[in-house]
């Protein structure tokens, strides 16, 4: 990860709890605030986890081309290699129904 990329990340993480920690001074109400900040939660739980699931996918599935072009057999077993990181995407669906 480059520092540029470092820096952007900094700067939406920053950005999403600050937007979720807004609230109108005149209210004073906390269950404004606990609802914000858990929409922001439910929505990086499967965003953050998608993200990863495509990012572990698209290295497995080099390889998973690569070993079945050698030997065709092992194509099975080998797919579920490529299918264990969705369930990362599965957790994260998951999380955002917990916090609704």
């Amino acid at each position: 990860m480059t520092k540029y990329n470092k820096i952007v990340l900094a700067s939406l993480v920053l950005a999403l709890a600050t937007s979720g920690l807004a609230q109108e001074a005149a209210s004073g109400n906390a269950d404004n605030t606990y609802n914000g900040l858990r929409a922001i939660g439910a929505g990086l739980a499967l965003g953050l986890g998608a993200v990863g699931t495509g990012i572990a996918q698209a290295r497995i599935g080099s390889s998973l081309v690569g070993a079945v072009a050698e030997d065709p057999s092992k194509a099975g077993s080998l797919l579920l290699y490529f299918l264990i990181p969705e369930t990362l995407v599965i957790f994260g669906f998951l999380a955002l129904f917990i916090l609704r």
